[in-house]
Parts: C-alpha cells; structure tokens; sequence
C-alpha cells in the first residue's frame, strides 16, 4: 500500500459512520416492520428544541491510528517513534472524536405528551429538516411503544 494514502483511511471510515439511521417520527429500522406497537393517544402539552449528540467511537477509533501512523515519522531513533506514535495516536483520537462529534450531531425536538390515561410522557425524536416543528402544543397526536423506544405521530 502506498503510504500517501494512509491518511485517507480515516477520513473515509469516518464518513461512512456519519452515514446513520434517521431518528426522526417518519423513519422505521428494518426490525420495527411488520411488529406490534402499542399506541397511547393523548395531546402535546410541551416542546423544547435539542441536539441529539452524534458517535464518537468510530471517529477516536481511526483517528487514533492515523495520528499512531503519522506521529511515528517523527523522530529520528526507535524512542523518538514511539514517542511520535504515541502522542500521534491520543492527538488523532481527540480530533476524530470531536470531528465525528460535530458532523453526526442533531436537531431534535423534545415532545411532551399528556397521555388520555393521565400520564405524562416525553419523547425526542429528530426533526425534519422540511417540517421543523411538526406539532403545536394543544395537537392530539399517538405516542407508538415500540419495545424500548417510542416515537409520536399525528
């Protein structure tokens, strides 16, 4: 392998791990199709805007060893390299994080929901960049239980 390419190794995985599955109301995963939800209706009582936090791990992870490839070149003995290496490899791993932080960040809405039954509920979930606020305090909408996570809809 032609070692002027090593660099874009990250850069490319780190890509491919911003490439994630929606949050949002309208999106369902494979696994949820064709599965009982129950659905609670009630109405809107409260919205908040939120960031829903992206990955971190992936971006650490091959930062990491970009910052271990390149940091070793420093130096001109074996302990200059490993000392290269080493403090490549915690300076990518810090920069990947926070890259990969910021690029698969969110815009989320908090929804909270006076269920019929008396109990309150909040949901978040990612906003459509289409339709930023979906719902209005007062709306009557379905919360749908989906074993651990929950979404609200019209």
């Amino acid at each position: 392998m032609n070692p002027r390419w090593l660099p874009l190794i990250p850069v490319v995985g780190l890509l491919a791990s911003c490439a994630q599955d929606s949050l949002s109301g309208n999106v369902y995963s494979r696994d949820e199709a064709r599965t009982v939800q129950s659905v609670h209706p009630g109405r809107v009582v409260a919205l908040r805007p939120v960031k829903i936090e992206g990955g971190s791990q992936t971006g650490a992870l091959l930062g990491g060893v970009a910052g271990g490839l390149l940091g070793r070149e420093i130096g001109g003995s074996r302990p200059g390299h490993t000392a290269g290496a080493i403090g490549g490899s915690l300076a990518g791993a810090a920069i990947g994080s926070h890259l990969e932080q910021s690029l698969s960040s969110r815009n989320g809405l908090e929804i909270t929901v006076q269920l019929d039954k008396g109990d309150n509920v909040s949901v978040v979930q990612e906003v459509n960049p289409k339709q930023p606020w979906p719902f209005s305090v007062g709306d009557r909408v379905k919360v749908v239980y989906s074993g651990r996570s929950a979404r609200v809809t019209h």
